[in-house]
């Protein structure tokens, strides 16, 4: 497969065999080459909003007039594993939908998030979200 030996768009997201991928914000805009990726890559489909699974990755698809982007985020980060994160895909600079980067990364901590990668996706950005890390307990 001349597409792995390259690395697909999905596996330079992250994305590996067996990850549980929830999917919010789906449309008929979204990428579909790239929802397509992102599910050949992980071995199976992305799961809705309805899901009641652990997730290790939420893919949310964000054009602004969608609603506010904190309660989104607070809303995807519910059932994410302890290290899971979020890809916020949303429209590129220009064409319609179009998201500020820095709405995303304004957002982000006030959902407890921080940013940590930006990718253009073509007609989409991705903005990679991560939850900090959890403290170590200390010793009595």
């Amino acid at each position: 497969m001349v597409a792995a030996a390259h690395g697909s768009r999905a596996e330079k997201l992250g994305f590996t065999a067996g990850m549980v991928v929830q999917e919010l914000g789906w449309d008929d805009d979204t990428d579909d080459e790239l929802r397509a990726d992102i599910e050949d890559v992980v071995g199976a489909e992305m799961l809705d909003e309805d899901s009641d699974d652990v997730i290790d990755v939420v893919v949310l698809w964000w054009r602004e007039g969608d609603g506010d982007l904190v309660d989104a985020l607070m809303d995807a980060i519910g059932p994410l594993a302890d290290d899971g994160y979020v890809w916020v895909f949303s429209p590129k600079t220009g064409t319609d939908g179009y998201v500020d980067p820095a709405e995303i990364a304004e957002a982000a901590p006030t959902a407890g998030l921080t940013q940590t990668s930006a990718m253009n996706l073509g007609d989409w950005s991705g903005s990679r979200l991560v939850q900090p890390k959890a403290r170590t307990p200390k010793r009595p």
